[in-house]
């Protein structure tokens, strides 16, 4: 991607007015064109909604990219059934911080989006599902939505379409497996969240047994832009088979943190122009692309354009595109270690590759950073990992899979030296996140 200025790397549309005073009410939503993307997506055959947005080439932001139009499209009709649409707010792997930001600064971009999306499903009830600790997030959102409610965009005969839809926000109680759509779709039934065997898939048995779309946040919040400006000017930004912009979450040891909307195809050196680079005095040793969950990139990937196919040639996945940035005071085994413990804790324990294997990589990760390490172990790690990896009921265990194999990868010699010197050779307190750089993780740069 080729730019003249930093200027022109930005791409304000979900977050144009997040600094608004009181963005997050209907009046701020409406006066920046709120609610006009609806009005063109119901004077539309609900089909012809499904191809434009098929059309424009967006694609799934929570992670796996999975064209959102096709996604819409396996829904079948006439089959006389319920259909449903659930909106996956459980975010919570370590690093990914779009959504909750987003919910809390313009939640009825999403309110707007998921109205046309059940109109092209011809879905009448929708949910969301919204992780329960962020309550700040969740007053938020029950305001907006009973302010869609009393303006006619939620409810019956939306804006004399004829069309009816209910929503309910549903908060759930902190389970990271959660964020798995089918573990999601048992959590919201009543059930203890846990990931199903599939097929059956949900857009044939999902929410109740009935066809069911789920998609994440920036996907739908994503939907009513579109609709009002067009599917080409949304091609126009992005790369040709990941178009459209998207949030990029920049953390870590940056000197300016926070949430950058920028293009699809945009490099992670770009980003860290705009916002001040590593922390004074230090340089970058290893980044994620896509949150604790994606293979780690070193200094050497700056350059590679993060999108779906640039970051998946260069051995990883861009995921949620949480780009947490560790300098070379960061111990790789300790970070390794503090992300495996969260798996660990998180497996819901369902099948035995994830829950026992898990067990085991935190076992011996302690092992190494304390000193009571054998290279053999080295070898162990690597095993371990891959009788993980693929052979879970989720994508919790291929997470949980991904650091182990790209520390070893490229800091194998850093894991023998806690062996050989029998402990971390770092100093804790150097290793913190830079607590001075003025601007939080949910700051708006954009």
């Amino acid at each position: 991607m080729t730019v003249d200025s930093p200027e022109k790397l930005l791409t304000p549309v979900l977050s144009a007015f997040w600094d608004d005073a009181r963005s997050w009410t209907l009046d701020t939503y409406r006066r920046h064109e709120g609610y006009e993307g609806l009005r063109k997506a119901l004077a539309m055959p609900p089909d012809d909604v499904i191809a434009y947005v098929k059309d424009s080439g967006l694609r799934g932001r929570g992670g796996a990219g999975f064209p959102t139009g096709m996604k819409w499209q396996f829904i079948p009709q006439g089959d006389g059934k319920p259909h449903y649409l659930v909106v996956n707010a459980d975010e919570s792997e370590p690093g990914t911080c779009k959504d909750i930001p987003l919910l809390f600064a313009n939640p009825h971009s999403l309110i707007e989006g998921m109205v046309i999306a059940c109109h092209a499903i011809r879905s009448n009830h929708a949910f969301i599902y919204l992780r329960g600790e962020v309550v700040p997030v969740l007053r938020r959102l029950h305001e907006a939505v009973r302010e869609a409610y009393d303006a006619g965009y939620l409810g019956k005969n939306i804006q004399g379409s004829g069309f009816d839809l209910e929503l309910t926000v549903h908060a759930g109680a902190g389970a990271y497996i959660c964020g798995e759509e089918t573990a999601l779709l048992d959590s919201l039934e009543g059930r203890r969240g846990q990931p199903r065997l599939r097929p059956p898939f949900p857009a044939v048995e999902g929410l109740y047994a009935c066809p069911t779309v789920v998609n994440n946040v920036e996907s739908i919040a994503s939907v009513p832009a579109i609709m009002q400006r067009g599917k080409e000017w949304f091609k126009s930004m992005g790369t040709e088979k990941s178009p459209g912009f998207t949030l990029y979450s920049l953390s870590g040891h940056v000197v300016s943190p926070g949430q950058y909307e920028a293009p699809l195809g945009i490099t992670l050196r770009q980003l860290l122009d705009m916002s001040g680079g590593i922390r004074p005095g230090h340089r970058l040793k290893f980044w994620t692309p896509g949150g604790s969950s994606t293979p780690m990139f070193t200094a050497e990937h700056l350059d590679v354009p993060l999108d779906y196919e640039g970051v998946g040639a260069a051995g990883s996945m861009l995921g949620t595109k949480a780009l947490q940035c560790f300098d070379e005071t960061t111990c790789v085994v300790r970070a390794v270690t503090r992300w495996t413990e969260f798996y660990a804790h998180e497996s819901c324990g369902k099948c035995t590759p994830c829950r026992e294997g898990t067990y085991w990589l935190v076992q011996l990760l302690r092992s190494i950073e304390g000193g009571g390490g054998h290279i053999s172990d080295l070898d162990k790690l690597n095993d371990i990992a891959d009788n993980i990896n693929g052979k879970s009921f989720c994508a919790l265990g291929d997470g949980a899979a991904s650091p182990i194999f790209s520390s070893l990868k490229y800091f194998r010699e850093e894991y023998e030296e806690h062996i050989e010197r029998k402990g971390c050779p770092f100093d804790p307190a150097a290793s913190t996140v830079w607590a001075d750089a003025g601007t939080s993780h949910l700051e708006v740069n954009a």
